[in-house]
């Protein structure tokens, strides 16, 4: 039961300041004085009360995960168990009534814990503010510090789209200046209630609160919080703020986590933050199960360097307003566009040696940013206020410059890998081919359009075709081996670079490229089915031992698999993924071989779409999805569907054609069409059909613009060649404007 006082016992005053700034956190209520000890715990100098009814009591029972039990236990398993007599070393400190509690001393077998009592979530006066002064606290059954109940302000329900103020949260921390505070915990595996598989316990963490916590520094910032966890590190059940203070962590799994999904906020906004995670099995360096936002301070992250895990992981948006991020893992979840702070994700084509230093400088050699690596990684995400957007950068590793062959909007050297789903019906719309786009007839002159429209004008700035038509549609091709790039400028849609490795000039080594599946690339199929990876081979004799492979999601999110060629063993299920989803292989020469360097990489997906500009939330986003897994629409690239691209008379009849799985009919009586065009087949259809005709002067212009009048015209003529009973303008949305796009032409074409 929630103790209560007839006066206000304590006014708490916590003060952040921007991001910028020094934290501070000051209290103004009187303190109460704990002293730990092995021997004799006291309170404002007095022996420690055993009463629970005290505001500070010992001898408390500890939870943990008792051995010899059987599965109606919990989920635990025999590394989680304890025995009673290891249990009862510790000795429990509790806190029970609001206050502020300054603590120091040791505690060599214990555990401070706070419970105000079950109805202390929904009480605003339920706090209770820590002033860790001094302490040295290890527990090895349970967390070290918990917080069991205090006022939650938040609803563990509510969205609040990575923005969180927890200075009125009832776990409030202050890390007191100069002191130097140290927390070894161990955690509880889960521990159902009795008869039941609902959880009665669980804390994962070495410091652990079941509310909303924040931790902050004392005036100067100079406190110190070192936490070494048999599990995890820093945990909260909702949300967690960093405001100020210096925090080391070393954990065996994951350093902090938040763990209500898509709903937990880890807030960074001050202070300095050191994370080495993974020290285990497995393991992130900051793991929250809802939003990532770091406004202030230094965050140096480190994930384990054998598992797909990542200095910085978020199920919601990772968002870098301000501070100074230094993140390393094998896959960093990817960080939101929306961030206010420039930042910068580099993707390594394979696995750099703990020990290596990554430099990046400006074009002048100023050093933007250094950083000796700990541990194995192949993925770094950098963020600070001297990193600028639209300016040119060059990455070093141990001095040797780097180059990558892949980008935010995807791959270099000729473009994507990866083809259209099973199904894909020709190649890309638009692709110049030799003799396809002769010259306009003599006269400069346009011929008129059918019908006596006049054509539209190309909007200005817009993409085009080596043709000099609109750009086209079309599928990858695989980058073998293309040529990279050691300009790392980032814009307001690039920060991420992959495939990165040593600067083929500068090297010394031998270029290699790869082929994979005999050189067809890697097919993307529709959901259901499998991406099919069966071989790779390489332009040279490097040995299997000497080429890893990586597979992730693109972005960067949930998925990814590295391996080398010769632990495979010609098994590529291993690494292959299952779900939907867009997916990168990149196969490269390790960068510790002395005689080659090289990387080629691929573009897949499975069902949904592989496209970056186009959103699962769009009007559109099922129509183009119709239309792309039935291969009547791909592509303008592999990353980018350009929905807003008005569309050409050969796309369009082309799409109209594939859609309704037509026969196609070859066609000579056009100038400006090339023989087994892309197009070709399907304007002969349309024309014997009756759809579509030329200017009458031996023309067909494929590439002149379609308007929507003429789009309607089009459809009515097949609406009455097919009987179909379809009203024609219900197939158009009443948005359209003078041109047809190509996401209008996917929602009118799946209407059909």
């Amino acid at each position: 039961m929630l103790k209560r006082t007839m006066c206000l016992m304590f006014v708490f005053a916590l003060t952040m300041t921007s991001a910028c700034g020094p934290a501070l956190a000051s209290t103004t209520a009187k303190e109460t004085v704990i002293k730990l000890s092995d021997t004799a715990v006291t309170v404002d100098g007095q022996a420690a009360s055993t009463s629970s009814s005290a505001a500070v009591y010992t001898g408390a029972e500890i939870v943990y995960y008792e051995d010899g039990q059987d599965s109606s236990y919990g989920e635990g398993t025999a590394a989680d168990a304890h025995s009673a007599e290891e249990a009862d070393k510790h000795t429990v400190v509790t806190i029970t009534e609001p206050g502020v509690y300054r603590v120091s001393g040791t505690l060599s077998a214990g555990q401070l814990a706070i419970d105000l009592g079950e109805e202390a979530a929904s009480d605003p006066n339920a706090i209770v503010t820590l002033v860790l002064d001094g302490v040295d606290i290890t527990n090895t059954v349970a967390p070290a510090v918990i917080f069991y109940n205090v006022y939650e302000p938040y609803s563990s329900s509510e969205d609040l789209k990575g923005i969180v103020d927890l200075s009125n949260a009832g776990a409030q921390v202050i890390l007191a200046d100069d002191a130097i505070n140290t927390v070894n915990g161990s955690y509880v595996a889960r521990i159902y209630k009795e008869g039941t598989t609902k959880k009665l316990h669980k804390y994962d963490g070495a410091f652990y609160s079941k509310m909303s916590m924040n931790i902050s520094g004392e005036a100067q910032g100079t406190g110190e919080l070192h936490i070494t966890a048999a599990n995890e590190g820093l945990d909260s059940e909702l949300h967690l703020a960093l405001n100020g203070g210096k925090v080391y962590i070393e954990a065996q799994d994951d350093g902090i986590n938040t763990n209500e999904d898509g709903i937990s906020i880890t807030s960074i906004n001050n202070g300095y933050l050191y994370v080495n995670a993974g020290l285990g099995a497995e393991g992130d360096g900051i793991d929250s199960n809802g939003y990532l936002t770091i406004n202030g301070g230094t965050v140096v992250t480190m994930a384990n360097d054998r598992s797909p895990d990542g200095g910085l992981d978020a199920d919601k948006d990772i968002t870098i307003n301000g501070g100074t991020v230094i993140a390393l893992g094998t896959r960093n979840d990817a960080t939101s566009s929306t961030s206010e702070q420039p930042f910068i994700e580099l993707s390594f084509a394979s696995t750099q040696a703990a020990g290596s230093t990554i430099q990046l400088t400006d074009t002048e050699g100023n050093e933007i940013f250094e950083h000796t690596a700990e541990k194995n990684f192949q993925s770094v995400t950098f963020s600070s206020a001297d990193l600028q957007k639209d300016t040119e950068y060059n990455l070093y590793i141990n001095g040797v410059q780097q180059q990558y062959t892949g980008n935010s909007f995807g791959m270099m050297g000729g473009g994507f890998g990866g083809n259209p789903p099973s199904g894909g019906n020709g190649p890309m719309e638009g692709t110049p081919q030799a003799g396809e786009r002769p010259e306009m007839p003599d006269g400069g002159t346009p011929p008129e359009l059918p019908d006596g429209e006049t054509p539209p004008q190309m909007p200005e700035g817009m993409p085009t075709s080596p043709g000099g038509g609109p750009a086209s549609e079309g599928q990858g091709t695989a980058t073998e081996g293309g040529e990279g790039s050691t300009a790392f400028v980032i814009t307001e849609a690039t920060h991420s670079f992959s495939g990165i490795s040593e600067a083929t000039d500068t090297s010394g080594k031998t270029k290699v490229t790869f082929t994979v599946n005999d050189g067809a690339g890697i097919q993307s199929v529709v959901s259901g089915k499998k991406a099919v990876l069966s071989g790779v081979t390489a332009t040279a004799d490097v040995p299997d031992s000497d080429i890893q492979l990586t597979v992730t999601d693109v972005p960067s999110e949930s998925y990814s698999e590295t391996y080398l060629l010769s632990d495979l063993k010609n098994d590529f299920t291993q690494i292959m993924p299952e779900e939907d989803g867009q997916y990168q292989l990149v196969v490269a020469v390790v960068s510790s071989n002395k005689t080659y360097t090289g990387v080629s990489q691929w573009r897949f997906t499975i069902g949904g779409l592989p496209f970056t500009d186009v959103k699962s939330t769009d009007a559109s986003y099922e129509a183009i999805k119709q239309l792309y897994e039935s291969g009547a629409m791909n592509g303008t690239s592999a990353g980018e569907f350009s929905p807003d691209l008005p569309v050409t008379r050969a796309t369009a009849i082309t799409t109209l054609g594939r859609h309704l799985g037509i026969e196609q009919a070859q066609v000579d009586s056009f100038k400006d069409v090339a023989k087994d065009s892309w197009y070709s087949g399907y304007v002969g259809w349309a024309v014997e059909q009756g759809l579509m005709t030329g200017d009458g002067q031996g023309n067909f212009m494929p590439d002149t613009l379609v308007t929507t009048e003429q789009m309607k015209l089009i459809l009515s003529r097949y609406v009455e060649l097919s009987g179909s009973s379809v009203s024609v303008d219900t197939l158009f949305p009443s948005t359209m404007k003078e041109t047809v796009s190509r996401a209008e032409l996917a929602t009118i074409l799946s209407k059909l």
